[in-house]
């Protein structure tokens, strides 16, 4: 998509994570937005923007015009699930000189929030921490520009 530094090293990233990644969707206008923002970010927050950058390289991009379902988006409303934990929180995903954590505003440019940019109800995503540890998240409900404004149904992944 871009010249964007942390691309150079998406790939080692990956073959490095045995992880499989779900499908995720991004708007044009936010794909854009934030593949610039990972290049800017990659100096200050290496791991973070490199997670970024290789979420917005794997993502289908759509036409705004031409969603059809409620994924993650900027200024979306998600409720999650911490599949370590079973902890459930509801945070909406701003960019980093909006993120407040007293108000559930949470940085896409934070681990968490760059994990769940994309990823739709019912989708889950595992990654590794800077510690080696693994991380996963399920994305329970969707609300905001992708999803109408409206808060979903809480998705059942395991079919239940």
């Amino acid at each position: 998509m871009s010249a964007c530094p942390a691309h150079q090293q998406i790939g080692n990233h990956m073959s490095k994570t045995q992880v499989r990644l779900p499908s995720i969707t991004l708007t044009a206008h936010d794909a854009d937005r934030l593949d610039r923002l990972a290049t800017a970010a990659n100096d200050k927050l290496p791991r973070t923007a490199h997670f970024l950058a290789r979420e917005v390289a794997r993502a289908n991009i759509v036409e705004a015009s031409g969603i059809d379902s409620a994924f993650v988006s900027m200024g979306s409303t998600v409720e999650y699930r911490d599949d370590t934990t079973g902890q459930t929180r509801i945070v909406t995903l701003v960019y980093p000189n909006e993120a407040n954590l007293a108000l559930g505003c949470i940085s896409v440019l934070s681990p968490v929030g760059a994990a769940l940019i994309g990823l739709s109800a019912g989708q889950s995503i595992e990654w590794r921490t800077p510690t080696g540890g693994k991380r996963s998240l399920t994305v329970l409900r969707v609300a905001g520009a992708a999803a109408g404004g409206r808060m979903g149904p809480v998705a059942n992944p395991a079919g239940a």
